[in-house]
């Protein structure tokens, strides 16, 4: 299934692993069908929620491929092809289109940062090797560099820039960013807490973490939104604050796996350095959960 009109909720697939630590195939099977029975518009798997940067190539395509292959084409299928290292993203990103993703997800190069030319040749040279289209992630918090407005500028002329993936989590940037949405470049909240406002700069949607655990919620804030029911979308964005902040309370993906887990859907195994939520936390995550409906 093609991209050209793909809005709404993009899950952010979280990889779950068995207790030693292999990617559990049966459990990522049921999340897909969770996500298919619930609304979900598209799946993005290998996104920071994934846990691609602790996973090995075999199990990033293995992974991938499993995930194309049972959604069969029923929404599109995102993979993240990112790196900070240019010739390993394009190495990677060449890989995912031949196992039949329908897009890619292309990150600024973290650690080593570049300077404004480089990160602009970062993702020129893998947008002019592929076919498929490319989403821009922006997320300084994680890569400590940012695309500026130049970089934007050009970016989004692109014939394989799809859009941009906006985690920022500064309305400045997202407002700055939102000169260059058009037909063909798409903007799209990569906060849960922030979608509503990014739509009211004309976002298409939301990237989504809350997506892993409330899937019909988020699929029918945003469709509300675009509807233009902005009221409702509105209240299901402030109702839900606290859910979505529960999520965030440690670092993601911790509490949404073990929001999965106590939803019956994983066992919340993860890849260190990432560690088992503390007490309190937990305490606090099931309180959310609770609040919304989602376990007992």
């Amino acid at each position: 299934m093609g991209m050209d009109n793909l809005t709404g909720s993009v899950v952010a697939l979280v990889t779950p692993f068995k207790e030693d630590g292999s990617v559990d195939f049966e459990a990522l099977e049921r999340l897909i069908d969770f996500h298919l029975e619930n609304g979900t518009d598209g799946i993005l798997t290998l996104g920071t929620t994934g846990e691609s940067s602790t996973m090995t190539d075999v199990e990033d395509i293995s992974v991938v491929k499993f995930v194309v292959e049972h959604v069969a084409g029923r929404i599109p299928v995102i993979g993240g092809s990112g790196s900070n290292a240019t010739f390993e993203s394009l190495r990677k990103s060449l890989e995912l289109q031949k196992v039949g993703v329908d897009g890619l997800l292309l990150i600024t190069p973290y650690y080593n940062k570049s300077n404004e030319d480089g990160i602009y040749h970062h993702f020129t040279s893998v947008m002019d090797a592929v076919n498929v289209p490319c989403i821009l992630y922006q997320i300084p918090g994680r890569t400590g560099c940012s695309i500026n407005e130049r970089n934007l500028e050009r970016l989004s002329q692109h014939p394989n820039a799809w859009g941009v993936k906006d985690a920022s989590g500064d309305i400045s940037w997202t407002a700055m960013a939102a000169q260059y949405v058009s037909d063909s470049f798409r903007l799209w909240s990569g906060n849960d807490d922030m979608t509503v406002p990014i739509l009211s700069l004309g976002g298409t949607g939301v990237i989504s973490v809350w997506a892993d655990i409330a899937p019909a919620t988020v699929h029918e804030m945003v469709t509300s939104y675009l509807a233009g029911d902005v009221d409702h979308a509105r209240q299901l964005q402030i109702d839900n604050l606290e859910l979505i902040h529960s999520l965030f309370c440690e670092v993601n993906p911790i509490p949404v796996k073990a929001a999965l887990e106590d939803m019956g859907l994983i066992e919340a195994h993860y890849r260190q350095p990432l560690w088992p939520m503390a007490p309190e936390h937990r305490e606090r995550l099931r309180a959310a959960l609770k609040g919304a409906g989602l376990i007992g």
